[in-house]
């Protein structure tokens, strides 16, 4: 988080939230100046927003009436809108690739492969499905934070999400020499730390005592699929990286159950 010649610490600051706004969604926003991977410290606090987004969204969706079954599935489309799909994506391909092929030549091209395959479906559904189920529950009951739950939950799992993936991209090198990962850079350690500490300070407000299950669970998940691609692909790629959101966000709802 240095200093750019000539604009202040805040101007910086903002810029980086920005930044990792654009990486994460397609919202409309301000003319500012990227940083690449020195932004990994805000990536939290965008899918903070994000979450909130959706939360926001959920509710509204009740207050009109809708049961919570019809306004989980609008909290669905919110995100999959606000973000492009990005993370689903990345989660298809990655099915697709580290079950499709035989070696990890085989499935880093099957991972290139804009066209999506039998694992990648199956995945989408269960994933769909998973965060439908996690969400409509929370709507329906509040989960363990009363008529809150809904909200903190969507946060927690946004920030949770992306709060990890720069300490993934620090540790694990990437797989090949181009893509959205190299594209990006590789965040320094204390980018990483900040990152991890803004999202786990983030859960441990919102969300109380469950948080510890919360982070729990996304380094579960993390590592899981990190020794995965590892030891299939060699190391990490964008994929690879969207297909942990997509994983953690799941962990961190059904945590909030």
């Amino acid at each position: 988080m240095t200093d750019t010649k000539g604009r202040s610490r805040a101007e910086n600051l903002l810029d980086d939230v920005f930044s990792a706004l654009a990486l994460f969604s397609r919202l409309p926003l301000p003319v500012h100046a990227p940083r690449g991977a020195e932004t990994a410290w805000a990536w939290p606090l965008a899918g903070a927003l994000i979450g909130a987004i959706c939360a926001l969204v959920g509710g509204l969706a009740m207050a009109f009436g809708l049961p919570p079954s019809a306004s989980a599935l609008i909290v669905l489309s919110c995100g999959v809108m606000i973000t492009g799909a990005l993370h689903e994506d990345g989660l298809a391909d990655t099915a697709d690739g580290l079950w499709g092929g035989w070696d990890r030549a085989r499935r880093l091209e099957i991972m290139k492969d804009s066209r999506i395959g039998s694992y990648g479906v199956v995945a989408l559904i269960l994933a769909f499905a998973a965060r439908w189920t996690a969400i409509s529950a929370l709507l329906a009951h509040g989960g363990h934070h009363g008529a809150v739950g809904i909200g903190a939950a969507l946060i927690a799992a946004g920030a949770l999400s992306r709060g990890g993936l720069p300490g993934v991209m620090h540790l694990v090198a990437p797989a090949r020499p181009d893509g959205l990962s190299v594209h990006t850079g590789r965040p320094d350690r204390m980018g990483a730390i900040w990152a991890a500490g803004i999202a786990c300070g983030l859960a441990l407000v919102l969300l109380g005592w469950t948080a510890f299950a919360a982070v729990l669970l996304t380094l579960l998940a993390l590592l899981g699929l990190a020794v995965l691609a590892k030891a299939r692909i060699g190391g990490q790629t964008g994929d690879i990286l969207g297909a942990m959101q997509v994983v953690v966000e799941i962990a961190v709802l059904f945590a909030c159950m």
